[in-house]
């Protein structure tokens, strides 16, 4: 196969001029080096000087006598000329204007590169907006008066910043080209040397008028790479730009087209692949790469339509791939250190009297820059922020009990960026110190990483210096993120070696035998509409600008000319509609089936995961020797009527929490949970009733309780969370429902009283352990627990368990005891039977008594006893006699038993 670029340095070869003499103007640097390889390789035997070999961009430069700035500068520069043009209107600060202003300059740059008379484009669109907006209205407000006169004074903004920029002899991209088509029969008349144009397609206006006046002035050469299935499908948008400039330049009514040649139907292999999701696209040309034979590999491109799926195609490359260029920069935000500085930025521009949020400083806390700043310390912070429940944060509570050294890294990453000046050099200095926390050997990558962010707050801070725009954390960060979008991790190698991994424009003028291109999508490939800027679709149309359909015919040219010479073409698409990457197969493909040629060999296919069949097995975990020590610990211990309930809930539960002492992480608290609640209330009926232990309830009594009820709450919460706010939001209506719960006990139990029954109060919060006799377990087992109350009701003994959360009747009363340790609905009657069986076990109660639950969510219910009953109508007995416990203890103990045997393993079930 034999590229574009040698066909024109062998069609060079036998002419006058000496290659030497020539200057070749390519599309890009990387078509440039291209072309020396093949002058490398045709001119073997020879000794000769190279000739000039400059890129459009470069050519333009060199024109233009301007030197050409960045977005963001140009961005600066703009603010500049912003606030210089009609000095007496409000103006908006940079950040407010940074938003706005890169899509106008993007429009000065288009109407600059397409050498548009902008007198005449501005008057249209000011009145274009008049137009469509406000003619309806008889009288303007101030409001619609601002509006029409900004877009009266771009005419001004426009002129003054062209003058400024050119003063300083600088320039946007669109400038250097209006400025290079203005001074081009300057450059004519100096040089005489010949010009070879190559591999161009679509040429802006600049563009169009500096190469005919080359050709008219006979110091160039044009050679365009068009083919003869494009030319003549009028229809086709491949060839949309090179028609219309063989039918319109007047070079060409007597000069030949050069060149139309016939390669798209030569033979072909194509193989559409349809592949779901980004991940599938990555995985499936690891496979195709992997089947490609060594040999091959230096003549294949692998070029990616979506640029995002550079990292997954790297991670899924085979390990035939020896040698690799990458034409493309991993960007800058993708990287970790990237993630870190979004943090510490979010962080920042939220002020609060309070202190820090503590979400996002164990975001800050939990990142790996975090961990190499401060080790082991970051994980104790955050602990601790847990642990004490501590919703705002300030620096010096963080610096307690810190080391110096990590009081000065927590000061860099959480002291109050009050302004701009502070936030850079604590960033710059977080960077340095990064830095020497890491190994040069070890961490070169992100060492690599560190440096680069390192030249990224250089830019700013020579930015912040120069034009000294950025008064806020938020404008700062605004910049930030536009430089970082920009910004590029570029990989090093041999530019020829190996397997070529390109973006798509990278791809222009080169040819491979074998091409795989990936993401083959509508909405990629081609990109589709996009409404960046502020001109509308008919007034670009009227000024020839590009619209979507121009953008779309660029992308078809190159899809169509990268494949044009290759041999075998890979096409994979993303099957799945939604997500990134997604939506509708790219026109392309049905194109190239449309428009196949009887020497293409055109194959489909669509690829799908193998999936191996679930099978859903419950987990299971066996008892072995250390199980089964444990386990007798813990009967030895005491097992407590939750730990009962928890293995009939899910006996993988019961082994993480009671075997192996799993806990749940703990969580910072910014509403009082549902279990902080149950326990406030717990200990302030505990406070209450523990000082009229073995004493008579009295309407005194609970007068003097409901007097205390606020003072009580607000010290019981203070002492579970010190820093937990419950004066305002959700917080304080918990605090009112608490009062409420309290309030409406206390009332229940006068009601009580007032009828005349006498309450004595026997215990409260009485701690109880007894031992159960299983002599098939040879080995002690007991239980244990906490009683909340245990009192007496017109001489009936009665134990009672306080519940926050809703329980009803039928929760405690039972017909069949086999279901109490098989269903968790009756897990509330093992634990009152495992109290009353405890306490009269422990101190006989010598007549029948009752056990049962308070539940602060169904008051009205009053005491809910346990009860048995033989069938659905049948009565209900209350009391707890020895029958009672007999059958408990049958269920309780088959139940521990089957804990303790060391053949039934704990089996996960169902929730």
């Amino acid at each position: 196969m034999k590229s574009f670029l040698k066909e024109v340095l062998l069609e060079l070869q036998g002419g006058k001029e000496k290659i030497s003499d020539l200057i070749f103007i390519v599309p890009s640097k990387r078509a440039g080096l291209f072309l020396k390889k093949e002058l490398l390789e045709i001119y073997t035997d020879e000794i000769l000087f190279a000739p000039i070999i400059l890129s459009i961009e470069e050519f333009i430069v060199q024109l233009s006598g301007l030197q050409q700035i960045d977005n963001v500068q140009t961005l600066f520069e703009f603010y500049d000329t912003y606030l210089e043009t009609h000095p007496e209107q409000e103006k908006e600060n940079f950040e407010t204007f940074s938003n706005w202003a890169q899509t106008l300059i993007y429009d000065f740059n288009e109407i600059d590169r397409y050498c548009i008379d902008h007198k005449s484009f501005f008057t249209y669109l000011s009145g274009i907006q008049d137009l469509n907006h406000w003619y309806l209205q008889k009288e303007k407000t101030e409001l619609v008066h601002n509006y029409i006169k900004f877009w009266e004074s771009l005419i001004d903004y426009y002129n003054n910043f062209k003058n400024k920029l050119l003063s300083k002899r600088i320039g946007y991209q669109g400038l250097l080209y209006r400025k290079a088509s203005e001074d081009i029969q300057e450059y004519i008349k100096t040089e005489k040397r010949k010009h070879i144009l190559v591999g161009f397609n679509a040429l802006n206006n600049a563009e169009q008028l500096i190469f005919q006046r080359l050709l008219e002035a006979d110091i160039a050469k044009i050679y365009w790479d068009a083919d003869q299935f494009f030319i003549d499908k009028t229809y086709h948008e491949a060839s949309l730009f090179l028609r219309t400039y063989r039918d319109t330049w007047g070079y060409y009514k007597e000069k030949p087209f050069q060149w139309i040649q016939n390669n798209f139907s030569q033979e072909k292999d194509i193989t559409l692949i349809g592949v779901p999701k980004n991940i599938g696209q990555a995985k499936t040309i690891g496979q195709i790469l992997a089947s490609i034979p060594k040999a091959k590999l230096e003549k294949t491109a692998l070029v990616l339509a979506d640029e995002t799926l550079l990292q997954p195609v790297l991670n899924s490359l085979p390990d035939t791939i020896d040698s690799l260029n990458i034409t493309m920069g991993l960007p800058l935000k993708e990287v970790p250190l990237s993630a870190f500085f979004e943090l510490l930025f979010t962080l920042h521009k939220i002020t609060n009297p309070q202190g820090l949020y503590y979400k996002l400083i164990i975001e800050v806390l939990s990142s790996q820059p975090a961990y190499r700043l401060l080790g082991l310390e970051a994980t104790r912070l955050i602990n601790t922020i847990s642990k004490e429940n501590i919703v705002y944060i300030t620096l010096e509570r963080l610096q307690e009990g810190v080391a110096e050294k990590e009081k000065q890294i927590l000061k860099l990453l959480f002291e109050s960026w009050q302004n701009v000046a502070v936030a850079l050099e604590n960033s710059k200095k977080i960077l340095i110190t990064l830095r020497d926390n890491l190994d040069k050997d070890k961490d070169e990558l992100e060492l690599e990483y560190v440096y680069h962010f390192h030249l990224v707050f250089n830019k700013i801070v020579t930015l912040h210096s120069t034009y000294q725009y950025l008064t806020t954390v938020g404008s700062l960060y605004t910049l930030y993120k536009d430089i970082l979008t920009t910004e590029t991790l570029d990989f090093a190698g041999e530019p020829f070696r190996g397997l070529q991994l390109m973006g798509m424009l990278e791809s222009r003028c080169l040819d491979f035998e074998t091409v795989i291109i990936t993401s083959v999508n509508e909405g990629v490939l081609p990109a589709g509409k996009s409404m960046n800027s502020f001109i509308p679709y008919d007034l670009k149309s009227a000024y020839n600008l590009p619209t979507y359909k121009e953008k779309d015919a660029i992308y078809t040219y190159h899809f169509y000319r990268l494949i044009q010479r290759a041999k075998k073409v890979y096409l994979l698409y993303n099957t799945e509609n939604e997500g990134v990457g997604g939506g509708e197969k790219s026109r392309f493909l049905l194109q190239l089936d449309i428009d196949k040629r009887p020497k293409h060999k055109l194959a489909k296919y669509i690829v799908s995961a193998r999936v191996p069949k679930l099978i859903a097995r419950p987990l299971q975990v066996d008892k072995n020797e250390d199980i089964v020590v444990r386990l007798k610990k813990l009967g030895a211990h005491g097992l407590s009527p939750s730990a009962l309930t928890t293995y009939i809930r899910n006996p993988i539960d019961f082994y993480y929490k009671y075997v192996l002492g799993v806990q749940e992480t703990e969580e910072v608290e910014e509403t009082i949970a549902a279990n902080t609640l149950g326990t406030v209330i717990h200990n302030i009926l505990e406070t209450f009733y523990k000082p009229i232990e073995g004493k008579f309830l009295t309407i005194e009594d609970i007068n003097k309780m409901r007097t205390q009820i606020e003072t009580e709450l607000k010290k019981e919460f203070k002492q579970e969370y010190t820093k937990l706010d419950i004066t305002q939001g959700k917080n304080l209506l918990i605090f009112e429902v608490a009062k409420q719960y309290i309030y409406n006990f206390l009332k229940t139990e006068e009601k009580v009283l007032n009828s005349g029954r006498q309450l004595k109060i026997i215990s409260i919060e009485s701690n109880l352990k007894t031992k159960l006799h299983i002599p098939e377990l040879g080995f002690p087992i007991y239980i244990k627990g906490k009683v909340d109350r245990i009192d007496e009701l017109d001489g009936q003994v009665r134990i009672i368990d306080y519940k926050t959360g809703r329980v009803s009747k039928n929760d405690v009363v039972i017909m069949d005891w086999d279901l109490i340790t098989e269903d968790y609905k009756y897990s509330k009657v093992i634990q009152v039977l495992a109290y009353a069986y405890m306490r009269h076990n422990e101190n006989p109660i010598s007549q029948a008594f009752q056990a049962g639950i308070i539940s602060f969510k169904n008051l009205q219910a009053g005491f809910l006893g346990f009860g048995t009953k033989e069938s659905v109508r049948g009565k209900v007995n209350y009391e707890i006699t020895n029958v009672v416990f007999e059958e408990y203890l049958r269920q309780v103990t088959k139940m521990i038993s089957e804990i303790f045997n060391n053949k039934i393993p704990f089996i996960e079930k169902e929730v």
